[in-house]
């Protein structure tokens, strides 16, 4: 099978290493187990079950209790399993569903499995783009006479990575009655879900659409990265082809990861409550910069960890990241990589020293150009 580059993996994996403020990074600051467990208590009692446990497969599908804890995040109790990452969760809808000469809508910027890993497979990939005229949230007017009445599945990320937008549940109804038009699924990448910044968690698309597909993981909402953790709830039909394909590439997660991403999910109100005061903290510091930099403008995020900032110096966004980091040892990622040229993506949330630093040396950067 052919694919794409994958731009943004591509990029992480030549200049993360040589960064000294990694200003790209996605997750909030991410827990050490010893956080997990002093924001959770019983620390010992966990310590002793881990040590207890055998290093064997685990639940196929993941343990009852993981399962039992996802499902507490959703209204509708659709079928459920466990994956390795959002990425694998991702990867398997796409793989399970969609087929050669399929006809596939993909809502852009977003993360580049929604277009390329059906691209690679055949289908016919259509693009809507979000635009920054309409605050980064899809144009209900060109997205009906894109997706028609024969689209396979429709995909997009709610709240949005990378430009921090959040889709309202009125306009999740009026993106399903478009996508009722043509019988299509809906696959709803929901890894930022409950990271809203009015801490309002939005509906799932599960709880508002009988083809809606969730995927979400522990990485960003939960600050859990390196459990590689994710998962899938499908209507019953879609959900087993999916069993079918998983069993070629999965077997099961760690059952340390499954063991941790439940205590963690039972314990979400802290967790989240720990993370929308670090996302919040970091936004008030962008937003700052951004009033007092005249070089750079941006439609304020709403949810989630990322924005997009747009920049007004006569070169590619590449270009400029490669220079930045050179010059000044400052990451971010060219939004070339997302489709969106003329912009950068920024994290700002993973550690406020390295935030204000950040932005500061970028400043003095730009004031040279």
């Amino acid at each position: 099978m052919k694919i794409d580059n994958f731009k943004v993996e591509d990029w992480f994996n030549k200049y993360e290493h040589l960064a000294s403020y990694d200003m790209a990074d996605t997750c909030v600051e991410s827990l050490s187990l010893d956080e997990l467990f002093n924001l959770i208590g019983e620390k010992e009692k966990h310590l002793e079950s881990i040590m207890n446990r055998k290093l064997n497969y685990g639940d196929i599908q993941g343990s009852e209790r993981l399962k039992t804890a996802i499902k507490s995040l959703y209204k509708t109790d659709f079928p459920i399993t466990i994956t390795h990452g959002a990425i694998g969760a991702n990867s398997l809808v796409m793989q399970s569903i969609i087929e050669k000469g399929d006809k596939v809508v993909s809502i852009i910027p977003t993360y580049q499995q929604h277009y390329s890993i059906p691209k690679s497979l055949g289908a016919d990939v259509k693009i809507v783009y979000l635009k920054e005229k309409n605050n980064w949230l899809p144009d209900l007017e060109e997205l009906p006479a894109i997706v028609g009445n024969n689209t396979k599945i429709i995909c997009m990320n709610n709240p949005n990575n990378p430009t921090g937008s959040v889709i309202s549940e009125d306009m999740m109804i009026k993106i399903i009655d478009i996508a009722k038009n043509s019988n299509a699924y809906i696959l709803c990448d929901e890894v930022y879900r409950g990271l809203e910044h009015n801490h309002c968690r939005g509906k799932s698309i599960i709880d508002l659409y009988d083809k809606g597909i969730s995927t979400g993981s522990m990485s960003k909402v939960f600050s859990l990265a390196g459990l590689r953790l994710g998962w899938i709830l499908a209507p019953k039909k879609v959900m087993d082809k999916i069993i079918i394909h998983r069993e070629y590439n999965t077997i099961s997660v760690s059952i340390l990861d499954d063991y941790f991403a439940a205590i963690a999910i039972e314990n979400k109100d802290i967790i989240i409550k720990r993370n929308l005061e670090k996302i919040l903290q970091g936004k008030e510091i962008m937003t700052k910069w951004v009033s007092e930099e005249p070089r750079i403008t941006w439609i304020e995020p709403k949810g989630g960890t990322t924005c997009l900032l747009k920049y007004d110096v006569d070169i590619t966004s590449e270009e400029l990241c490669k220079n930045l980091l050179k010059d000044s040892g400052v990451l971010f990622l060219p939004g070339s990589t997302l489709e969106m040229e003329g912009y950068l993506r920024a994290g700002y949330c993973s550690d406020i020293k390295n935030l204000e630093l950040g932005l500061r040396k970028f400043s003095e950067w730009l004031n040279k150009k």
